[in-house]
This record gives C-alpha cells, structure tokens and sequence, in this order.
C-alpha cells in the first residue's frame, strides 16, 4: 500500500472508533510506530484536526468527519454479522478487502451506532457449517438479544439425512 492511501486509510480507521492508539495502526497497517507518528502528522499538516490522549491513543476532535452514509442499527448490525460469516466462509482477501469496506462504513457511522457494533461484535460467531439455508428471521432476534445482554432460549432438532 503506497503512503497516500495509507494515510487516506489512517484517516478512515480514526473515525472507526473513540480512541484509536498508535500500535493498533501500526499492526492493522503492519508498518512501525515511528511510521504511525510520521503519518498521523501528516494528517495534521493537512488540516485534519486530530487530537491525543495520553494512554488512550489518538481521535478525530469532534464535529470533523468525511460525508456521512447513514445506515439504520440494522443495517450496522448486518454489516457485522456478514464480516463474521466472511472471516469463516471465504478465503483470505476477500476477508481482508471486505475488513477494508467495513472500516470505511463504521467510519461514516454515528458513534451511538458505532458503540452498538462494538458491544456486539464480541458475542457473534460463526462456526463453520455446511448448511446455508436458514429458513426463518431468527437471527435478527438473536442479534437483539446479544446487544442487549439479553438471554435467550433456542430450541432446536437435528435433521439427519435419510440413506
């Protein structure tokens, strides 16, 4: 990745999140720290007003963003969930091209939605399964109930194939 877009891409991680420090730049990007300063300064050279807290890592001051993209909790948490099913179900750029977009969507996305995503990324996974058809809208239901800390009772049966 040349500088230019990496720098672009910098930007867009900064808006991802509240606070974002110099080593998750650095690894998200695999360059070095000292590469991260030069960068982030850079930023600031062009006018992008960036902000740092000692101990929590560096942020875009309030009030600056790229065009906002407004996309509803749904939509977000769909985002998500396909990032999920991509990690496991495709092979390796395409995961990686896909992590690429949806940092560019949660950069443009509201912090109250972007808190949303952060609380129910942890407790979404996918395990790797044959089966793609799922028959109803259940996971909408499931995705609620994550993000609200909610416990659920799924009841299920196993199908097995007739030889």
């Amino acid at each position: 990745m040349n500088r230019i877009d990496r720098v672009s891409a910098i930007l867009i991680h900064l808006q991802t999140k509240k606070y974002v420090t110099a080593g998750e730049i650095a690894r998200r990007f695999e360059i070095c720290k000292r590469t991260v300063y030069r960068d982030i300064r850079a930023l600031e050279e062009a006018g992008i007003p960036i902000g740092a807290e000692a101990g929590k890592g560096y942020f875009i001051v309030e009030g600056f963003h790229l065009p906002p993209v407004m996309f509803t909790k749904e939509e977000a948490s769909s985002m998500l969930m396909a990032e999920k099913m991509v990690e496991k179900l495709t092979d390796l750029s395409v995961s990686k091209h896909f992590k690429s977009a949806l940092f560019k969507i949660k950069s443009v996305c509201l912090i109250e939605k972007n808190s949303f995503i952060e609380d129910l990324h942890p407790n979404i996974e996918v395990f790797y399964s044959l089966k793609s058809d799922f028959p109803n809208n259940y996971l909408s239901d499931i995705h609620q109930a994550l993000a609200n800390r909610q416990t659920i009772t799924i009841d299920y049966q196993v199908f097995t194939k007739a030889s």
